[in-house]
């Protein structure tokens, strides 16, 4: 069986702190957990293989447990089919939307992207090209087989006559029961006429995340050993199963933790490559469990004879943020309370322990074991140690042409929500993190202020909505906003001018809580999320209008309420849409009250001081066997004077000021 690292998914990260209510921001007491010193991280290059090995081995011996290194991870068997009909490519380009993205100028994957001439989707295994002039599909591209299911999740990058479609799988297997596969695959179609496969990359691991500045992609891909573990008796114990597991790790190839991507070419030609030893890197605490992968790929030259030129770490990620110069990716803490593979030794006197008994530490790196007498014999308990809640970030300079160079590593303590959490302003990185106490009892959350050269820290402000966790974090320029909730929802203005002094200057309660933060023009701020009760149940999504140009005094100005709700855009910030040219937002809008079920798309009209409601979008309801049912909007685009709105059965045009329906166009 081989091995698999367990990855935090944005579900379990969203584990509300049950503790007391808010106290004032930066206030010490009893309620606020202890504060951990940070950490300083150093990457290091391996000097050669050998070098390697024996690192990788010894710390991924100590991690391994007695059913491997963790649990259940998503995945899904592909396979390569095409099919295609002719392209008539669009010469009228309409001014159009972008992909909702964190970093102007830093494109994100999405199921959708357009350039105003044609609109290029990838739904069930299949990229579509609609022309925007005559609301046509004008050619289709199936990537995968006709035995796959349906909803196979992927998304794309598009550059010129480029797209990077990103696969990755679902279904479950542990690996405790039989080796995994992994078929992540980034596959590079040219756009120029009829669609057709460039190039097939397949890694051996999961994807993360991808960034593309200009038309550069980076690509992040998570991998683990590739070690096939013993299968012990039925009846060994959890110390006979680890320790097992621990010689199969020690005698382990170099080639188990080497990242490898098998490359296709457009005639069916492969070719594996390995990431040397020398491009593979480790901080000083690594366990050796998982690696990080970063492929370089320019959609305008294709994969090159240099492949997609990786640099690994032996480290584990699950966020990525990038700007113009930098990418970051960092590594939550463990989502489980407690480590099993970190745990300290108790010895105590064994009662009646026949001569001769076998006794050797568990983590004896040794095949051999030492024979001792009862009077000698301990007896080695294992107690469960928890683990620190440190968030790890690793920066790449990704400033010039070719592969990422390796910059700085940083840690700070807590948990982070999402890449909005993270923000690069004028040489510092802020990081916004939600602290819990050992026992799950207090928390709080605190804004990290990191020299980006060197990662460390130069200032730091805590003691934001103490006994809450964070939901929504946005950083605009100097400026910070961070929304806490348990039962009331404090929106935080933070001044970071000073790196070395950052400081809250103003507070917000409102019931409810906004769980993604929008520039809304000078001194506004959108909000969306959910109303609550003032004992903090959630009743129904809420748009949120502020006024923030006063930093010391924010204030709602409008309100936007609907009742057994809830949106997309809410944990997908791809999913909202605002044209600040006409001030319209769109968000897709589920209903689930009695007798009220609607899916959709709610449009809104944000002015410099209300929010009201223009109207509805909703695609053509669709019958399954004997079901009838709306599908849900999931992705909306202007185009010309048009709302362009993308469910999983087709994509439909309304008339941006009037709303009525211009097109239909199914995916059949």
């Amino acid at each position: 069986m081989k091995t698999l690292t367990r990855t935090a998914t944005a579900a379990l990260a969203l584990v509300t702190a049950a503790a007391a209510c808010t106290s004032p921001a930066g206030e010490a007491g009893p309620s606020s957990p202890a504060r951990r010193p940070l950490g300083a991280v150093r990457l290091v290059a391996y000097s050669s293989c050998d070098d390697m090995l024996a690192g990788l081995r010894e710390h991924a011996a100590r991690t391994v447990g007695p059913w491997g290194f963790g649990g259940p991870m998503l995945m899904m068997e592909r396979r390569d089919t095409a099919m295609a009909v002719p392209q008539a490519k669009s010469t009228v380009t309409l001014e159009h939307s972008t992909t909702n993205t964190h970093e102007a100028g830093v494109d994100e994957p999405d199921l959708v992207k357009t350039d105003g001439a044609r609109v290029v989707t990838v739904t069930g295994g299949t990229l579509r090209i609609i022309d925007a002039a005559t609301r046509e599909v004008t050619a289709k591209l199936r990537l995968t087989g006709d035995d796959e299911p349906a909803f196979l999740p992927a998304d794309l990058l598009m550059s010129g006559d480029r797209a990077l479609v990103l696969l990755r799988g679902g279904g479950i297997m542990y690996k405790s029961i039989a080796p995994m596969k992994s078929d992540t695959r980034y596959v590079l179609v040219d756009l120029s006429g009829k669609p057709k496969v460039l190039s097939t990359i397949r890694p051996r691991g999961q994807y993360v995340d991808a960034r593309m500045v200009g038309s550069v992609v980076r690509i992040v891909t998570r991998s683990e050993p590739d070690i096939t573990l013993p299968q012990a008796k039925d009846d060994a114990t959890d110390a006979e199963r680890r320790k097992l597991n621990q010689r199969a790790v020690r005698t382990a190839p170099a080639g188990a933790w080497q990242p490898k991507v098998e490359i296709t070419d457009a005639s069916g030609t492969r070719r594996e490559l390995s990431v040397p030893c020398e491009r593979i890197s480790h901080p000083a605490d690594y366990t050796g469990a998982s690696l990080l992968t970063v492929h370089t790929l320019d959609l305008a030259r294709g994969v090159t004879d240099a492949g997609t030129d990786p640099i690994t770490l032996a480290a584990d990620g699950d966020i990525v943020y990038g700007t113009g110069q930098s990418l970051y990716v960092a590594s939550n803490p463990r989502w489980w309370p407690v480590d099993p593979a970190v745990m300290e030794d108790t010895a105590e006197p064994v009662p009646d322990a026949p001569s001769g008994t076998a006794q050797a530490p568990i983590d004896d790196p040794t095949p051999a074991e030492p024979t001792v007498t009862a009077t000698d014999a301990p007896k080695t308990t294992r107690t469960p140690v928890i683990s620190p809640e440190e968030t790890e970030v690793h920066r790449f300079d990704i400033g010039s042409p070719g592969p990422p160079v390796y910059a700085a590593s940083g840690k700070v303590p807590g948990r982070l929500l999402n890449q909005y959490s993270l923000s690069e302003h004028e040489g510092h990185l802020r990081v916004a993190t939600t602290v819990t106490s050992d026992d799950g009892e207090r928390s709080e959350s605190g804004v990290h202020v990191l020299r980006t050269s060197d990662l460390a820290e130069t200032g730091q402000v805590g003691g934001l909505g103490k006994g809450e966790r964070i939901y929504s974090v946005r950083f605009i320029g100097p400026v910070g906003y961070v929304v806490t909730f348990r039962q009331v929802d404090p929106l935080y203005t933070l001044d970071l001018r000073d790196p070395a002094a950052p400081k809250v200057t103003g507070e917000l309660k409102i019931t409810g809580y906004s769980a993604y933060l929008h520039p809304g023009g000078d001194g506004r701020l959108i909000g969306i999320g959910q109303e609550a009760s003032e004992k903090g149940r959630t009743m129904g999504t809420q748009v949120s209008l502020f006024d923030v140009n006063d930093p010391a005094a924010p204030r709602r100005l409008s309100q936007l309420f609907q009742k057994d709700s809830g949106s997309e855009a809410e944990w997908d910030p791809h999913a909202f849409l605002f044209w600040p040219k006409t001030g319209t937002a769109v968000i897709p809008l589920n209903s689930y009250g009695p007798n009220t079920e609607r899916n959709g798309a709610v449009v809104l009209k944000i002015t410099d001081s209300a929010i009201s409601r223009v109207g509805m979008i909703e695609h053509p309801r669709k019958r399954q066997s004997d079901m009838v049912y709306q599908p849900g909007i999931q992705r909306s685009m202007v185009i010309g004077d048009a709302i362009w709105t993308v469910s999983d059965t087709g994509v439909q045009v309304n008339d941006a000021a009037s709303l009525a329906r211009r097109s239909w166009i199914p995916f059949s």
